[in-house]
């Protein structure tokens, strides 16, 4: 009997160089003749830049170039937009280096190349820089007034509107028994990987080669657009990403130092090194969630659903970076979520203002609109006397409707479809998991001096698709081993383990006898890259049609040796079977053989390999409940999480225990983002929350122990594995379903993120002074 891998709860192989502190990763690169980089940033949120004077940094011993934007003439093109062009984005890019003014703070104004970091460091300190202040624009609401405009010559901060129109919302809010209208809003916070952003870039003047180390998770994209910049073939770039620590959507897009870090190795023809410190990222690294929503919703007493119109506020930053208007137009993508409601309407609004920049943060738009939806459905069903729980029940998308179109609700010609799901039975089995019916007594009651309540959230994440194919090239070598290449890199989600498993039960191979190799443009000639959990949805299936097309060769081969057809062969355990038979035919170590020294059996191919790649434009949705059980304190306005709970089906399950750990991953991230995590602007645009100290993280004394249940009850058909991403559904309800469960608790209503202390006693306050009048 054959094993099967796929299903099996197997360790990550990767785990041992990551916790022995024997991975590679961009900061470990160590080069002959290496230089080192550092960013000079404005410390200013909106002023013009007078002069800039770079002779006194350029005299210090071992400064090798200070350079700002004229030096790189010509080529200091904006860092493109890579997608959800919202028309009027364009206007709104990122220069390389800071042009005539600064427009938040941490702007890259100039960099300073010397022998070593602490030199480089100390030519910054020597840029004379003149500044004219400007006032600036933090706010969504202001920046709307086009008082201040953070760029001038576009006579707007308006940057961009796009708008959804499915059914007849208008007259159904005309006939509807209920409607209501709320303003809600998510906070600006961002995610923190361990290792922060940085490369190492090394010129061959020679070979006019370049070598990129630390790119991360679009390598194919970036070297596209990088050689592009540089003027340089294609084919002569090669992006190499070894291990990394974390990505969580902010690492690995293109940012202006992507740019200027092979700018300068071109330059000066020597290797040069850039690693972001912590307080750099917090102020330039993508920032994202600034989000605000206002809903209205419409419905029959009953509480059947018949309506939803929103106008969405994207608060973009100074510049519209790579992913354009992904983030406002995300979170009205799946606005509508699980249930039924054939009638949408939303307008959305990218707004630029001076703070840095938008980009994705795991699951981008999906966290802001779970809690939008979430909140508004608890609200209704307190206005309707409605079980929250049978109000989202009775409105739920059936198994046999699926798959569910529900329209054009993102830029592009692509209408949203919900390919597969059980929606009813998950909502079931989460309810059942978490003991809700035994809990229910608890909601409201005061118990040791703080308020329990309970909230529930329903979410649906996309995952897969974005970009069209991935690509894997499975070979056969002695040993026998086998060796899968990936068009894709790995962030750290587990992929070297899931892509063996996948590769062993597609061969017919032990998975022992299986490599994986990533993150290297050399490896497979095409591909897109690690984002939207996409990894397994896409290069697992470009793996599993390899290795079906290398077993298929094999058997072909190994027929003509037997003498035997295709269909009475079989590859089991890496020994080739007569159909019926018991004993192995032939092994492959002897097919190995067989096709290295000779040319009778291989169409004089040296080599047994296969190199296939999936497509698909269309995208598979992972679906689920998030349950929380909370104490709020009402002196301290503490939230304590006494238990937390993700019930998930992610189509096809490759492995439990990845998708374990995915699962309370995201969900102790989506806790930090709810209740601890913000990034602070004072009034003049100065970002206040630059460390650790002030911006806070959980730690394991924030979160519970997360519980979580993988379901597979509907595989995707968009994919032979029928699998769907797995990487942020746990993410997605947190926001939503602790602040249901705090309004629970305190008979508040909650319209905005964070959950802090501080918000908390606020919406008490507010509570007591209503029930005083």
């Amino acid at each position: 009997m054959a094993t099967t891998y796929i299903g099996a709860s197997i360790k990550r192989r990767e785990d041992i160089r990551f916790i022995t502190g024997t991975g590679t990763y961009a900061d470990d690169i160590k080069l002959p003749k290496m230089l080192h980089a550092a960013i000079l940033r404005s410390p200013r949120a909106h002023a013009r830049i007078r002069s800039i004077d770079t002779a006194k940094a350029q005299a210090i011993p071992g400064v090798v170039w200070v350079f700002t934007l004229k030096d790189i003439g010509e080529m200091a093109v904006p860092v493109p937009m890579r997608m959800y062009r919202v028309p009027g984005l364009e206007r709104y890019l990122q220069p390389l280096l800071a042009r005539d003014k600064v427009r938040y703070m941490g702007e890259p104004v100039a960099v300073a190349v010397a022998e070593s970091r602490y030199v480089a460091e100390d030519a910054l300190d020597a840029i004379e820089v003149e500044y004219e202040d400007l006032p600036e624009v933090i706010d969504i609401r202001a920046a709307l007034s086009n008082e201040v405009l953070v760029h001038e010559e576009s006579g707007t901060n308006l940057a961009g509107v796009h708008e959804i129109s499915i059914g007849d919302a208008a007259g159904n809010f005309e006939k509807a028994e209920y409607t209501r209208r709320e303003e809600f809003r998510v906070h600006r916070h961002t995610g923190n990987p361990m290792e922060t952003r940085g490369l190492v870039a090394d010129f061959d003047v020679g070979k006019r080669e370049l070598t990129v180390y630390g790119m991360t998770k679009l390598l194919h994209y970036n070297r596209q657009v990088i050689a592009s910049f540089l003027r340089l073939p294609e084919h002569n770039l090669h992006f190499i990403e070894n291990d990394v620590g974390g990505g969580f959507g902010i690492r690995g897009e293109l940012y202006p130092e992507d740019f200027l870090i092979p700018f300068a190795s071109m330059r000066l023809g020597r290797p040069v090194k850039w690693i972001e410190d912590r307080r750099e990222h917090l102020m330039a690294a993508n920032h994202s969630r600034e989000v605000h929503c206002q809903l209205e919703i419409a419905a029959k007493k009953d509480g059947t659903l018949l309506a939803l119109r929103a106008w969405i506020y994207g608060n973009m930053g100074a510049y519209v970076r790579t992913h354009g208007g992904l983030v406002p137009c995300s979170t009205a993508a799946l606005l509508p979520g699980p249930y039924r409601i054939p009638n949408y309407e939303c307008k959305i609004h990218c707004v630029v203002t001076n703070k840095t920049g938008m980009g994705t943060y795991r699951a981008p738009g999906r966290y802001e609109s779970c809690f939008f939806r979430e909140r508004m459905l608890d609200m209704m069903a307190a206005d309707l006397k409605i079980d929250p729980v049978e109000l989202r029940r009775k409105n739920l998308i059936q198994p046999e409707e699926m798959p569910y179109e529900i329209g054009l609700t993102r830029p592009g010609t692509n209408p949203t479809v919900l390919d597969s799901g059980n929606f009813p039975s998950a909502l079931n089995r989460a309810l059942k998991e978490f003991g809700y019916e035994k809990l229910r007594p608890i909601q409201g009651r005061r118990e040791d001096g703080r308020y329990h309540g309970i909230g529930l959230a329903y979410f649906v994440k996309n995952t897969g698709g974005l970009e069209p194919y991935e690509g894997a090239r499975v070979v056969l070598r002695d040993g026998p081993s086998v060796a899968a290449y990936l068009s894709i890199n790995v962030l750290g989600q587990g992929h070297e383990t899931a892509m063996a498993q996948i590769c062993a039960d597609a061969l017919g191979v032990p998975m022992d006898w299986i490599s994986v190799f990533h993150g290297n443009t050399d490896l497979v000639p095409f591909g897109w890259g690690t984002f939207a959990s996409r990894g397994t949805v896409m290069c697992g299936n470009a793996v599993h049609l390899a290795a079906q097309g290398l077993k298929k060769k094999i058997l072909t081969i190994a027929g003509d040796h037997l003498g035997a057809g295709l269909a009475e062969l079989d590859l089991q355990e890496g020994k080739i079977y007569r159909t019926g038979a018991q004993a192995p035919a032939l092994d492959l170590e002897r097919l190995v053989a067989l096709v290295r020294h000779s040319t009778m059996h291989n169409q004089g191919q040296p080599e047994l390999e296969e190199t296939a790649y999936f497509n698909s434009n269309k995208m598979t949705h992972s679906y689920g409940v998030h349950l929380a059980h909370v104490a709020v304190d009402p002196e301290t306005g503490i939230v304590e999480i006494l238990k937390y709970m993700v019930v998930e089906d992610v189509g096809r399950c490759i492995n439990p225990l990845l998708v374990h750990g995915q699962a309370v991953g995201a969900a102790v991230q989506g806790i930090g983002g709810t209740l601890l995590e913000e990034l602070v602007y004072g009034e003049n645009g100065q970002l206040l929350t630059t460390t650790f100290r002030d911006y806070v993280l959980p730690s394991s004394t924030d979160v519970p122990l997360i519980e979580s249940v993988v379901l597979e009850e509907a595989p995707s058909p968009l994919n032979p594995l029928g699998v769907k991403g797995a990487g942020e559904g746990g993410m997605v309800g947190t926001g939503a379903a602790l602040a249901n469960a705090v309004a629970n608790a305190l008979g508040v209503e909650v319209r905005e993120l964070p959950l802090s202390p501080d918000r908390v006693r606020a919406l008490i306050r507010r509570r007591s002074a209503e029930q005083a009048r």
